[in-house]
């Protein structure tokens, strides 16, 4: 029973799936509070319209023809915070782990010139000496 458990904890896709849903789910909200707090009055500056942002009008007259832009920024912000945080604090030291703990693969390297010469000498030899 412990054997099995351990052989599910050492799939990668188990622990990589998990490490994305809990952990972005929970940071997700960290993230989105930062760049509303910080990012979003930048680009509100940037665009010089508190209201709206950045971004731009494709109808003077009427308002709900504002293309925002900022959303769109501060949402590509959240992903790569998320994305970062997640590789360098869960998936890189998973992965060194999971590295260090698995059994070296031992390749056995190709014969060389030498090694085949002598075992085609061998086996004619002993061909001769069936004869």
């Amino acid at each position: 029973m412990i054997k099995g458990f351990k052989d599910f904890l050492k799939r990668g896709n188990v622990i990589d799936l998990a490490v994305a849903v809990v952990m972005g789910t929970a940071f997700t909200a960290i993230v989105t509070s930062v760049t509303k707090g910080v990012i979003e009055p930048l680009l509100a500056v940037l665009g010089g319209n508190r209201e709206y942002g950045l971004g731009f009008q494709i109808l003077s007259d009427k308002p709900a023809t504002f293309v925002a832009l900022g959303p769109i920024i501060s949402a590509g912000v959240n992903f790569v915070c998320v994305a970062a945080v997640l590789y360098f604090v869960l998936i890189l030291p998973m992965n060194t782990i999971k590295n260090r703990l698995s059994k070296p693969t031992e390749v056995k390297a190709d014969p060389t010139e030498l090694e085949l010469l002598t075992e085609i000498r061998d086996l004619l030899a002993k061909q001769n000496a069936d004869k």
